[in-house]
């Protein structure tokens, strides 16, 4: 691609940085230490006219290199405008890849977006702050590779592989700054718990912690806005739940058999969670012999593939999973509990992200692709596009509301770019656009 000239700043072509890595270590570890991330300080925002399918062969048969499972996509293809007597589709030349964010600093690993605001976190400590396709600010955290981004009003939390969770304050576009305003636990509350030996775990052999801190990374995070929670899932097989508006941990509940993934605040006050073991469960706070207390509900799906990703659409009150088989399952709410929907297929790999935009439910893969699905009633799913142009494994989405029914998809990858798409609820299926 050649240069090009944008808001005066040259537009220059993606470079393929990533190393060819076994497929366990997408799932449960970090890049290796010795890789050298340092890169300029420049950042570009390339923008394309249309994404590229990067789905080629390789020498060494790589399995990030396989083709996508579908060729043709309203998105990778040039489609000529469509309309039918009710004026239903639009012109989806104003849809599909509107960008790419790249500032080589290393793998990206979370993302979060509010607003016109845009936050990415990667192997490299540094949080970025993007701001319409602009490098707008950052900030810097010690605590090493940063896993999860959560957003609640000028509050940013980010979880971290040394297990802990820090908390900053936006100070406002003037400022273009965030300051550090804590940590979960807070110091205080941290040294409180480690003077009572009743209050120490068992975590390792011959090693005992308190029970309020995570000791292993944190590896998902979700909030409850009505209750004013934070749920934090670790690969220390807990998930605790926090009180934001003092910090305080209230509950610490070992989950699962190995490391929990992802966890989802979701509808009528459950929680979700999906660990490595295979598993997905369902949580409800309830009142236990006069404290609050979250309990177990039901295992909803037990399998040998470890379960990575979980997402809810809440208004049609919906339960994804991705999996490491390339699958993702979905429940649907129903009079008594939840009730098994079936299984989405689009990936030849492991499914790494999940993400909701009204009745659209995104996955990201190791394949480098992502399936965009629409739901419909009665359970149905129908596939409206396959988003390709990534040279890596996707390893987080994240989607905010652009105008009527139209979103703005983030996606971030292990070819330390994020790419922003735009997509439609309206779009025709990928069958209705190969159909003479």
């Amino acid at each position: 691609m050649t240069n090009q000239e944008f808001n005066g700043g040259a537009l220059s072509p993606e470079k393929n940085n990533l190393r060819r890595r076994k497929f366990g270590a997408l799932l449960h570890s970090d890049p290796d230490d010795n890789n050298d991330f340092s890169s300029p300080r420049n950042s570009t925002a390339a923008m394309s006219s249309a994404p590229t399918n990067s789905a080629t062969s390789s020498p060494y048969m790589s399995p990030w290199n396989h083709p996508s499972p579908f060729t043709k996509s309203p998105w990778i293809e040039t489609v000529h405008p469509v309309e039918d007597d009710d004026n239903q589709y639009i012109n989806f030349r104003k849809h599909g890849l509107i960008g790419s964010l790249v500032r080589e600093e290393g793998h990206i690993y979370s993302l979060a977006a509010s607003g016109d605001l845009l936050y990415t976190g990667s192997d490299s400590k540094n949080i970025r702050v993007w701001k319409n396709l602009k490098d707008f600010s950052g900030f810097k955290t010690n605590s090493g590779l940063v896993k999860a981004i959560v957003v609640l009003g000028d509050k940013i939390f980010t979880g971290h592989q040394d297990g802990k969770i820090r908390v900053w304050r936006f100070l406002g576009n003037k400022r273009k700054t965030h300051k550090r305003i804590g940590n979960l636990p807070t110091t205080g509350d941290y040294l409180k718990k480690s003077m009572n030996p009743k209050n120490y775990v068992e975590v390792r052999r011959n090693r005992n912690v308190p029970w309020v801190k995570h000791f292993d990374a944190v590896s998902s995070m979700s909030v409850d806005v009505d209750q004013g929670l934070l749920y934090s899932g670790s690969w220390d097989k807990t998930l605790k739940v926090w009180r934001i508006s003092d910090s305080k941990c209230l509950e610490s509940i070992t989950a699962h058999d190995d490391a929990v993934n992802s966890v989802v605040a979701a509808f009528d006050g459950l929680v979700f969670t999906g660990s490595a073991d295979g598993t997905v469960k369902a949580w409800r706070r309830e009142l236990v012999d006069r404290n609050v207390k979250h309990v177990l509900v039901e295992t909803l799906l037990k399998k040998e593939n470890a379960i990575t990703s979980l997402a809810v659409n809440a208004r049609a009150a919906v339960l994804y999973a991705g999996s490491s088989d390339g699958l993702v399952n979905f429940w649907e709410r129903e009079k008594h509990f939840m009730s098994y929907g079936g299984v989405l297929r689009g990936h030849k790999l492991a499914v790494l992200c999940l993400a909701v935009g009204g009745n659209l439910v995104l996955s990201g893969s190791a394949d480098k692709s992502i399936c965009v699905w629409r739901w419909e009633e009665g359970g149905v799913h129908t596939c409206v596009s396959v988003l390709t142009g990534h040279t890596g494994p996707i390893k987080c989405l994240a989607v905010e509301k652009d105008h009527q029914e139209h979103w703005i998809v983030y996606s971030g990858s292990l070819d330390k770019s994020v790419k922003v798409w735009r997509i439609s609820e309206h779009a025709p299926s990928l069958k209705e656009l190969q159909e003479p």
